[in-house]
């Protein structure tokens, strides 16, 4: 009866884990996309602003922005994983 019990409350709790990496996956995805809209969106007001430094700002944006989205890569990567083992 015990081991039933402890089996049962372990399945539960990989159950529970799995829904967790899923929902963290969902934030670091929304995260990164967020990051990446206040990037693009802080450049095109500064190019705007000063429309002779778009070269420079355009080169740190993209740097910027595959920064952020290879940090979501691999937040979803690693919540992925924990989904899988």
């Amino acid at each position: 009866m015990i081991l039933a019990t402890m089996i049962l409350q372990a399945a539960a709790g990989a159950a529970l884990g799995k829904a967790g990496a899923a929902i963290g996956a969902a934030i670091a995805a929304l995260a990164g996309a967020i990051g990446i809209g206040k990037i693009g969106k802080a450049t095109m007001e500064s190019i705007a602003r000063q429309p002779e430094s778009a070269g420079n700002l355009r080169t740190s944006m993209i740097i910027a922005a595959g920064m952020v989205e290879g940090a979501a890569l691999f937040a979803i990567i690693v919540a992925l994983l924990a989904i899988l083992l």
